[in-house]
């Protein structure tokens, strides 16, 4: 349940975010780095706060199937089948994104998303309309922060909003399944 203070909460970050912010969240795995998944100016802000190249593309997060069609040119049965029966999260590479920044795409055109059920960052990308950047808190090459606590100093300076949600509990204790699925339906697994 969205409580009032997780409600005012998503509005700030929100704000943030249309403004061209990075935020800090908690995410349905582990707390990320997130921002308007449409703004590159945004994106390049958060490959420098992890000082990663942007030749590694990023997730994105969704809130619904249909913002998972605006996002994505073709989504083959089988992704939605997985989505469906899935139990943990689990990320999705698609051959072609679009309506997204073009810094957040792969070099290939490739768009990897996740559909998000976790109440806190499904209302948040609900409350966006549109998808949103998800990125584990931490300077690439660095072991992930499983909880708020762990999150490095320098991450939380660098961001614009930090959410005030979940900080006292740990999102998940690993990142989530990364799948590659073609439109013709062939798929490999990129992360267990």
């Amino acid at each position: 349940m969205i409580t009032p203070e997780m409600s005012q909460d998503i509005t700030r970050a929100v704000e943030t975010m249309r403004r061209g912010g990075v935020i800090l969240y908690p995410t349905d795995t582990i707390w990320g780095i997130g921002c308007d998944a449409r703004n590159s100016g945004a994106v390049a802000k958060v490959y420098e706060i992890k000082r990663r190249a942007d030749a590694k593309a990023l997730i994105t997060l969704v809130g619904s199937l249909a913002a998972l069609d605006s996002v994505v040119e073709n989504v083959p049965e089988v992704a939605e089948q997985l989505i469906d029966v899935s139990v943990d999260p689990i990320t999705i590479i698609y051959d072609r994104g679009r309506n997204v920044a073009p810094n957040l795409t792969a070099e290939d055109g490739s768009l990897a998303v996740r559909l998000t059920r976790e109440e806190f960052s499904a209302a948040l990308c609900r409350a966006m309309r549109g998808p949103v950047v998800s990125t584990s808190a931490n300077i690439s090459g660095q072991p992930a922060p499983m909880s708020f606590n762990e999150i490095a100093p320098e991450i939380l300076e660098a961001v614009d909003y930090v959410c005030t949600s979940r900080r006292d509990e740990a999102p998940s204790t690993k990142p989530s399944t990364i799948i590659k699925i073609s439109d013709g339906g062939l798929f490999k697994i990129i992360r267990k």
